[in-house]
């Protein structure tokens, strides 16, 4: 199991949290929740690592 870091930030103004995980192209949401959030990153990862490894920039 590979584990990566999401930098999460709120919205002021649509009051979502939004995040993503830095280096992996496409890794990027949104959630009324941090719950909701961190459900959606992971579907979106899942969906990226199906299709491939993803390259990871430094």
């Amino acid at each position: 199991m590979k584990t990566f870091t999401a930098i999460i930030e709120r919205d002021a103004q649509t009051k979502l949290y939004v995040g993503y995980v830095p280096g992996f192209p496409g890794a990027h949401s949104q959630g009324e929740t941090l719950d909701e959030l961190q459900q959606n990153l992971r579907e979106v990862m899942e969906m990226l690592l199906e299709d491939k490894e993803p390259v990871l920039k430094s």
